[in-house]
């Protein structure tokens, strides 16, 4: 009985699997990868390929990883996605046997769960790239997935709920090179928690709660983010060795001075806006320092007092490309500050304190932006700035400012002297108070002057630079002849004269023979007659001004090139701009506007406001029927009265002649 039975058992194991054949896999396959992402997957699919070098089980329903889910025989998998799941349970040693497994993202799970049990998941013998992010995990837990990763090199944690940094926690995996930490936080890191990885070139620690760096000694890091925590200091370990340091983020914290940076560095990019700087030398003012230091409001982890960087008021930054000091407190920069900055490239200081700066040397830098501070005073040495390129002077209230400052730039393309309450000179006038010389510039390409108050553009106010964008916006009552503009016709390709209550305009802008962009709107222009020839304008903008109607012998020579056209706000008539209407109805033409763009007709003795999209034949041919309707009436009745006139003359007439001859 047992024998048969033993025999029933074999015979069953080997018909089973043909009496009921398995589903087709849902997943799609392409050539060696596997796609199975997004299918509400419960379960992984047993019908996969033997070799898989891709897997990817993403946004599903999956909860728990076992062998029985992925067997030992999906050794091949190279990168296995298990991204946006449930997954709480890792069987431990799990992965111990994919031996080519590099990549594995277990991001946005609920592995906090699993960490709870304090189970290692086992060896990641070969992984490479490891994402833990999104798992609500807590300090110390990341320790069951690091345990035992002896080649991992790059690894994400962020958006977790981790507090501290144990000087054990990478004790696992000291292959490391990245590590995203980003979204945390952090509010400790134990002393030697990074030491050990002397392979580590990128750290982000950005979004944490961190409040201060005392003794930084990663020599070896290349990339550092610390933004967006609590710093109120950054200071570097005292020492001659060379750091590799060089990116460095510590915008968004309560930094008030500059930060102590290492001795020999080989920083290019240094990030410091959005703090509380008052001042760039590397202690701020010793007094004021030490009375911050008396209140123990700069402490170390360890509450000893910060030390101050010796006698050296400014850091040697000699490889120093990019450096931004925006939104911070600075009232003063002395020129000192930038003397060792040879190979500085960008300077942001905008929205400071600053009342004054002055600048010499800096030949390196091709961006400056002091933006939006209180500058009163600007003066440039002789030999400074040699690159300059574009320079951002908006918002500022300058009092006193050298005329010719800007022709000793003889690299400059790019001017932005917005809200500057700055005035042009007459080019022939020579030098004079009060004024800005704008022409004789033969680099300058770009100039921004909205805002500015202008009341008048001087004859020849750019003549001698070829702009290609020139903006004289929202400048109300700014008076523009003809000659304003002379000596752009070649070269511009883009003017904005909105905002600026013009009420007529007698500019040929058939002489532009490169303009690309007009815009006229928001002012009270009741006539454009601006083109005597053909038209290059491919954008035009009529925006909320007075017109009624579009001279034809304008949309004629607009018809060629234009792309896009605003019409919105005009009191336009619906019947007398038919050249318009046409324009409008064109494939080619764009009219961003064409929903709110409105026109009046005249129905029934009253004017009525429809869209200009809404338009039809009958809309005007109505009106004009009515006015002949009524002439030809007119003009009958005023013919039948004159012929009954004559008739009954005439009558009179013979009937007295026929009574005389009676009477005879």
């Amino acid at each position: 009985m047992g024998s048969r039975l033993w025999i029933l058992m074999l015979v069953v194991h080997q018909v089973s699997p043909f009496r009921c054949p398995a589903e087709a896999s849902p997943c799609r396959v392409l050539q060696d990868d596997i796609d199975c992402s997004s299918l509400n997957l419960r379960w992984i699919p047993t019908q996969l390929p033997a070799i898989i070098h891709r897997l990817d089980l993403s946004q599903n329903l999956l909860q728990n990883l076992t062998e029985q889910e992925l067997p030992p025989s999906y050794s091949s998998i190279r990168h296995l996605d298990l991204h946006g799941n449930n997954i709480q349970f890792i069987q431990p040693g799990l992965f111990q046997d994919m031996s080519r497994l590099e990549v594995l993202d277990l991001s946005e799970n609920s592995l906090d769960l699993y960490a709870a049990l304090k189970t290692h998941v086992g060896p990641l013998t070969s992984v490479r790239r490891l994402d833990l992010s999104g798992n609500g995990l807590f300090t110390d837990m990341s320790d069951y997935f690091l345990s035992d990763a002896p080649v991992l090199a790059n690894l994400s944690l962020d958006g977790n709920s981790i507090t501290k940094i144990g000087r054990h926690t990478f004790n696992g995996s000291q292959a490391l090179t990245n590590i995203d930490l980003h979204n945390n936080v952090i509010i400790e890191i134990e002393e030697g928690a990074f030491e050990s990885l002397t392979g580590l070139s990128e750290l982000d620690l950005s979004m944490n709660s961190i409040s201060c760096i005392t003794d930084f000694n990663l020599v070896q890091l290349k990339m550092l983010n610390l933004s967006k925590n609590s710093l109120t200091n950054f200071q570097a370990d005292e020492s001659d060795q060379e750091f590799e340091l060089l990116y460095l983020d510590l915008r968004e914290n309560k930094i008030l001075y500059f930060p102590v940076l290492p001795q020999r560095n080989k920083l290019i990019y240094l990030d410091l806006s959005r703090n509380l700087l008052r001042s760039v030398n590397c202690s701020g003012p010793l007094e004021e320092l030490e009375n911050l230091k008396d209140s123990g409001y700069l402490l170390t982890d360890y509450d000893k007092p910060l030390s101050l960087c010796g006698n050296q008021r400014h850091q040697d930054l000699p490889s120093l490309l990019y450096l931004d000091l925006s939104y911070n407190q600075l009232k003063a920069l002395p020129s000192s500050f930038f003397s060792s900055m040879i190979a500085l490239e960008s300077l942001n200081v905008s929205n400071n304190c600053l009342e004054s700066f002055s600048v010499d040397g800096l030949n390196s830098l091709k961006t400056l932006d002091i933006s939006s501070n209180n500058l009163q005073n600007l003066s440039f040495g002789g030999n400074a700035l040699a690159a300059l390129e574009v320079l951002h002077l908006e918002g500022n209230a300058f009092q006193t400012l050298d005329t010719s400052i800007f022709t000793r730039l003889p690299s400059i393309q790019s001017l932005h002297l917005q809200q500057s309450q700055l005035s042009i000179c007459f080019p022939l006038d020579g030098p004079t108070g009060g004024c800005v010389q704008l022409s004789s510039i033969p680099t300058l390409r770009y100039l921004y002057l909205s805002e500015n108050g202008l009341l008048s553009l001087p004859p020849g106010s750019f003549q001698g630079s070829p702009l290609l964008i020139l903006d004289l916006s929202l400048n109300p009552g700014v008076d523009v002849v003809p000659s304003s503009l002379t000596g752009l016709e070649s070269s511009l390709s883009h003017l904005s004269l909105k905002g600026n209550q013009l009420q007529s305009l007698s500019i040929d802008f058939s002489l532009f023979r490169n303009l690309k962009s007009l815009d006229l709107s928001v002012n009270r222009l009741t006539e454009v007659s601006l083109w005597s020839g053909d038209s290059s304008v491919e954008s035009l903008n009529l925006q909320n001004n007075s017109l009624v109607t579009l001279p034809s012998d304008m949309i004629i020579a607009l018809h060629k090139t234009l792309r896009t056209l605003y019409v919105g706000s005009n009191p336009l008539s619906c019947c007398r701009n038919p050249h318009l209407l046409t324009l409008l109805q064109q494939d080619r033409l764009s009219v961003p506007d064409i929903a709110s763009a409105t026109c009046w007709i005249t129905r029934d003795s009253e004017s009525m406001e429809i869209g200009v999209s809404s338009v039809q034949a009958e809309h005007c041919e109505s009106a004009d029927g009515k006015v002949l309707w009524i002439s030809v009436i007119v003009v009958l009745a005023l013919g039948l009265a004159l012929v009954l006139t004559v008739t009954l003359k005439l009558c009179h007439s013979k009937r007295h002649g026929f009574n005389r001859g009676i009477k005879v």
